[in-house]
């Protein structure tokens, strides 16, 4: 049988001939590899350049190379966080004319290493929980495009961190299986499996002094599986709000930063009998608001007013007519950022007296306010709107701060 490459790409063959494919892939030369740190697997596999990329060569069986690439490329599809599959490589001989495995070959992720390799570093406990957050979001995303993992691992996972973010991506599709809808059951047995795994690996590692001696291999892996749990709940819940309610909206996003996850992406749909909202989470680095809020409005806070003030942004956003998420048409994010510091965030800040503000900034007053009209909606159970939110706060409490601040005259 001839050698036969079959590529998503038609570059990808003439770059890939280039390899040694009648080499057993444990024998390859050290000229075509790139040294890169790789989890435990199963089956051999080596990192090796073809022309600018760096591709993971993993030897397998015929069929569930084939079926491990389709899968990835569904997975791509979703536009889940996977390994980019680029060509199955079938019909290998040795010089002597023996059969050799085929081999799945997949694009290195850049700025990747596989999560054994990250904890082999004997990572901080802080560091860890944000990790295994990352990890029940990709695992929660797979579920909800009906994907069932099969073997979910510290070893198949790979982390990267993009503009503060952390981020995990599957890199091993072998076992898994891409169903309309998951059930609950399948669910539970593919986060079991999840949590046998990653307790196995991290005693393995602590076996070899390797681990931060203040975190237990069995505990942790059973956190991760509360993480997806709540996170799960949180996500799943279908939230249709009736008109006036955009506060619940509000409760919502809280309930996922108490959580400790963050909304990445925030989707409102109109319907006939009122707004359903999804949302897409992700672990983000210290700093990570800051920056993100800098770079899309000019305004310079702190962490705390940055999530604030973004969230408003987002919602604000989602109400604007051109701005469609996906849609090339659509208004840029920075454009309509500063559309909203120019007709939202500084009309509003101009509304309180100067007098009044004491040594607050800007950025300061908009997250009070924004506060106080949370917790005047909370109150009135429906959203009493930020100009009604602005005049109670000005009337009612900025005053009786002021005079809580001011110090007494000396009798």
């Amino acid at each position: 049988m001839a050698l036969q490459i079959s590529a998503t790409n038609p570059e990808h063959p003439a770059l890939l001939l280039e390899l040694p494919w009648e080499t057993p892939l444990e024998e390859w030369p050290e000229e075509y590899l790139v040294p890169l740190p790789r989890g435990i697997s199963r089956h051999v596999v080596r990192y090796a350049r073809a022309g600018d990329e760096v591709i993971a060569v993993k030897e397998l069986a015929e069929r569930p190379a084939l079926r491990e690439y389709e899968l990835l490329r569904d997975l791509d599809r979703l536009a889940i966080p996977a390994v980019d599959p680029l060509a199955v490589v079938t019909g290998r001989t040795d010089r002597a004319g023996a059969p050799l495995e085929p081999v799945l070959i997949t694009r290195h992720l850049g700025g990747s290493m596989p999560y054994r390799s990250m904890f082999e570093t004997t990572l901080r406990p802080a560091t860890m929980h944000r990790l295994m957050d990352a990890l029940a979001v990709l695992l929660v995303r797979l579920h909800l495009a009906g994907f069932a993992w099969g073997d979910c691992s510290l070893s198949n996972t790979l982390f990267r961190r993009d503009a503060g973010a952390y981020a995990a991506y599957l890199v091993d599709a072998e076992t898994g299986e891409l169903h309309p809808r998951l059930s609950d059951g399948q669910r539970d047995y593919d986060l079991d499996l999840a949590r046998v795994n990653i307790s196995g690996e991290l005693l393995d590692l602590e076996a070899s002094g390797a681990l931060h001696p203040s975190v237990d291999p069995i505990e942790f892996g059973t956190e991760i599986c509360a993480r997806y749990d709540g996170l799960w709940r949180e996500l799943t819940r279908t939230s249709v709000y009736p008109a006036g309610k955009y506060h619940y909206i509000e409760r919502r996003i809280r309930r996922l930063n108490d959580l400790g996850f963050d909304v990445a992406e925030m989707q409102i749909e109109h319907s006939s009998n009122g707004d359903t909202v999804t949302f897409v989470p992700k672990v983000v680095d210290a700093g990570h608001h800051q920056r993100q809020l800098l770079r899309l409005t000019g305004l310079d806070t702190e962490e705390n007013q940055a999530r604030r003030l973004l969230t408003d942004l987002e919602s604000w956003m989602a109400t604007q007519d051109d701005y469609a998420p996906g849609d090339p048409l659509s208004a840029r994010p920075e454009v309509l950022a500063h559309r909203w510091v120019r007709e939202v965030f500084r009309p509003t800040v101009r509304e309180v007296p100067r007098e009044l503000r004491g040594a607050m900034d800007p950025a300061e007053i908009y997250h009070e306010l924004l506060e106080h009209r949370w917790y005047l909606s909370e109150r009135a159970q429906h959203d009493i709107g930020l100009d009604t939110a602005v005049e109670d706060y000005v009337r009612n409490v900025l005053p009786r701060a002021r005079t809580t601040l001011e110090p007494t005259a000396p009798g």
